[in-house]
């Protein structure tokens, strides 16, 4: 959404779940590099695919699409704090997943009260 100045206006939603797809990118790495390439594709996967599907929804052509989109990012975000609590929980990485885990119950938080708000205005 640009306004008349042509200057993107904030979008949290978007904004945040670029910064999260951002740090999956290095658990990843981080993940491949201790030689767990199933679990770091799989997470590399859901944990991007939650921006691109809010990405997406911002060209949505109806606001069923709108919510169907939001919809998928936070199935997404479901799947991937299931892979991050595994990672955790199996010990498989060193890396801190705390903040990751919070920052994606975030973003289930955000996704979930969009999703409501605008299913109630159909």
């Amino acid at each position: 959404m640009l306004n008349e100045m042509n200057i993107e206006k904030p979008n949290i939603i978007r904004d945040k779940s670029f910064q999260f797809a951002l740090k999956i990118i290095e658990l990843s790495q981080s993940l491949k590099e201790e030689r767990n390439y199933e679990i770091a594709n799989q997470i590399i996967r859901s944990g991007t695919s939650i921006g691109a599907n809010v990405e997406e929804a911002q060209a949505a052509q109806s606001k069923k699409d709108f919510i169907s989109k939001l919809s998928i990012s936070s199935k997404e975000a479901r799947e991937t704090k299931y892979w991050l609590r595994l990672i955790k929980e199996s010990k498989i990485s060193n890396n801190k997943l705390d903040v990751l885990i919070n920052d994606c119950d975030d973003l289930i938080n955000i996704l979930t009260t969009i999703v409501k708000t605008s299913a109630e205005t159909i």
